[in-house]
């Protein structure tokens, strides 16, 4: 699933919604980092968490 994450892409965490809508810092193999609005950065291992991507935000 890391392959189709860029810097810049929205995502949310599975089963961390509280930490709402998170952009994507970098991508390296599995490791992912992410800026989540109520988290700040997180460095998730993409191999054990498959992040939701988010194409179309509303109101925009």
């Amino acid at each position: 699933m890391t392959e189709f994450l860029e810097p810049g892409s929205l995502v949310r965490h599975p089963t961390r919604p509280d930490w709402g809508l998170g952009q994507v810092q970098s991508v390296i193999k599995d490791r992912i980092t992410v800026n989540f609005e109520h988290a700040g950065k997180v460095v998730i291992n993409g191999s054990e968490v498959v992040l939701t991507p988010i194409f179309d935000r509303p109101g925009r």
